[in-house]
């Protein structure tokens, strides 16, 4: 399977008005937003468990980050409220559920084959201010990519050029780039060298971006 495969065109989906459609796993639906590759895939989707359902336990052969965008997620390692960024490298393992239900933003296959780092750090915490009311925080940082929680203000701009790509998700508020409204559950992919011009709206806006990362688009090595 292919899904948004083409990295270099500009890709704006609103994925709360996509349909959902159910996993291998019982009580576990997703939206896709890009892929390449069948189950196992370089992908990226929101995922959606009902309460009390789970995934069988799997090792992340490609490596796995997620953000926690409502509910509770959780392992034999803890409970990951929202507002939480998981990085799980290649050779880590778990069994994820929620008791009572969550909604996550899932990367798969998408990690430094040699990336052993692995950690959770709550979004919201440690925000340092920017220029033009923003405030922000470094979530991820190597020779790959960058992985950023930003949230600015009312009227605040942001404006770079991303050398290797760009990938934003809407958590809150609502913003225009490029004459398109972005709102809570938007995805955008911008492609390599692209300009990035980011402008919130009345309520401000929160955001979740990576860039850096798409030269490194590639199908899993199975």
């Amino acid at each position: 399977m292919e899904l948004n495969a083409d990295f270099t065109k500009r890709i704006l989906i609103h994925s709360n008005d996509i349909p959902w459609k159910p996993s291998p796993m019982p009580g576990v639906d997703r939206r896709m937003l890009d892929r390449i590759g069948e189950e196992v895939a370089r992908a990226t989707s929101i995922v959606r468990y009902t309460p009390g359902s789970k995934f069988s336990a799997h090792t992340h052969d490609g490596g796995e980050e997620f953000i926690v965008l409502d509910g509770v997620f959780q392992d034999e390692h803890g409970d990951y409220p929202a507002g939480t960024y998981v990085r799980n490298p290649p050779t880590t393992s778990h069994t994820p559920g929620a008791a009572n239900g969550c909604t996550i933003f899932v990367k798969l296959w998408q990690f430094d084959p040699d990336d052993r780092t692995q950690f959770r750090i709550d979004m919201e915490s440690g925000l340092e201010p920017g220029p033009d009311g923003i405030m922000l925080k470094t979530l991820h940082k190597d020779t790959r990519e960058v992985v950023r929680f930003v949230r600015m203000a009312a009227g605040s701009t942001l404006a770079e050029t991303p050398q290797g790509g760009a990938e934003i998700l809407m958590l809150s508020g609502d913003m225009l780039e490029d004459g398109d409204r972005l709102r809570a559950g938007s995805w955008l992919r911008l492609p390599e060298a692209a300009p990035l011009r980011l402008t919130a709206r009345d309520d401000g806006a929160a955001f979740w971006i990576k860039t850096g990362h798409l030269p490194f688009a590639t199908a899993p090595r199975v």
